[in-house]
C-alpha cells in the first residue's frame, strides 16, 4: 500500500464577486516530490497557493495536510504544522543581517523544541548562503534574496515548501544555483511545490507538472508528457508551428 499523501486538495474552488478563480481542482502530493503548478497568466496559480496556505478561504472544497484538515485554518497555525511558504518577491529585515533574518525564521514556525542557533545554519546551508550570513540584507542581490527567502521558508522546520516563482527575473548562472538549491533541499527529506514560469527550470528540476487554465486542471502527470499534451500547448506553451 503506498503512502498518504503529504498534501490533498479536492474539490477546491474560489469565487471573487462571481468570477470562478479556481474551479474544482483536485490533486494529491507525494511526500518527497518537487511538483511544479504552471499555467499562463490569470490562471489562478498565486490563488491556489494563497487557498493552501490560508491567506484565502476557498468558497467550496477542502485541504489536507498529513491528513489533517487546514482549510480556513490561520497562516501561522498551518507554518506551526509543518508548511511553508516562500514569496517571490523577497522582504526581509532589511536592516538584519541574513543570519538575524534567518533566524526570525527559526524561531518560528513548526511547532516544538528546536536549537535555534543550528536550524538557522541549516537553513542558510541549505540555501546555499552561509557565507553571507554577516551581510545586512539590504545589501543583496535579487538572486540572493530569493535564496535568502528560500532560507527563511526553510528554517521554520517546514515538512512542505510551497515556493513561489523562485527562478523569475535570474539569470541563467542564478537559475542553476537555485535548481541546485531547491535539489538540495528536497533530498533533506523536505516535499516542495513550485509555482514558476520557467520552462527549462520546471522541466529540469520537476518529478511532476500540474497545469491550470483559467482557473481549472487541465493537465497532470510527468514534464514531458504534460508538455506534449495539446491542450498544454494551446494554453501555455504556444502552437507547434511556434
Amino acid at each position: 500500500m503506498s503512502a498518504a499523501p503529504i498534501l490533498q486538495v479536492d474539490g477546491l474552488s474560489k469565487s471573487f464577486r462571481g468570477l470562478r478563480a479556481i474551479s474544482e481542482v483536485s490533486f494529491a502530493i507525494e511526500a518527497g516530490s518537487i511538483t511544479s503548478i504552471i499555467g499562463p497568466n490569470g490562471a489562478g496559480k498565486s490563488t491556489l497557493f494563497n487557498l493552501i496556505t490560508g491567506y484565502l478561504a476557498p468558497t467550496a472544497g477542502d485541504v489536507r495536510f498529513r491528513d489533517r484538515r487546514i482549510t480556513g485554518m490561520a497562516t501561522n497555525r498551518i507554518a506551526e504544522l509543518g508548511v511553508a511558504r516562500a514569496f517571490q518577491i523577497a522582504r526581509p529585515f532589511r536592516d538584519l543581517s541574513v543570519f538575524e533574518n534567518v533566524r526570525i525564521g527559526a524561531l518560528f514556525g513548526k511547532a516544538g523544541s528546536r536549537d535555534v542557533e543550528a536550524t538557522t545554519r541549516r537553513g542558510m546551508e541549505l540555501a546555499a548562503i552561509a557565507h553571507l550570513a554577516d551581510q545586512p540584507a539590504n545589501t543583496l542581490t535579487v538572486g540572493q534574496l530569493r535564496h535568502l527567502e528560500v532560507a527563511r521558508a526553510i528554517a521554520t522546520r517546514a515538512d512542505l515548501l510551497l515556493a513561489d516563482e523562485p527562478c523569475a527575473g535570474l539569470n541563467p548562472t542564478e537559475t542553476a544555483a537555485m535548481i541546485e538549491v531547491l535539489r538540495r533541499i528536497r533530498a533533506s527529506g523536505v516535499t516542495i511545490v513550485l509555482v514558476e514560469h520557467d520552462m527549462p527550470s520546471v522541466m529540469e528540476v520537476s518529478d511532476r507538472l500540474l497545469v491550470l487554465d483559467a482557473g481549472a486542471m487541465i493537465a497532470d502527470g510527468p514534464p514531458h508528457e504534460v508538455a506534449g499534451d495539446p491542450r498544454v500547448i494551446a494554453a501555455y506553451l504556444g502552437s507547434p508551428d511556434d
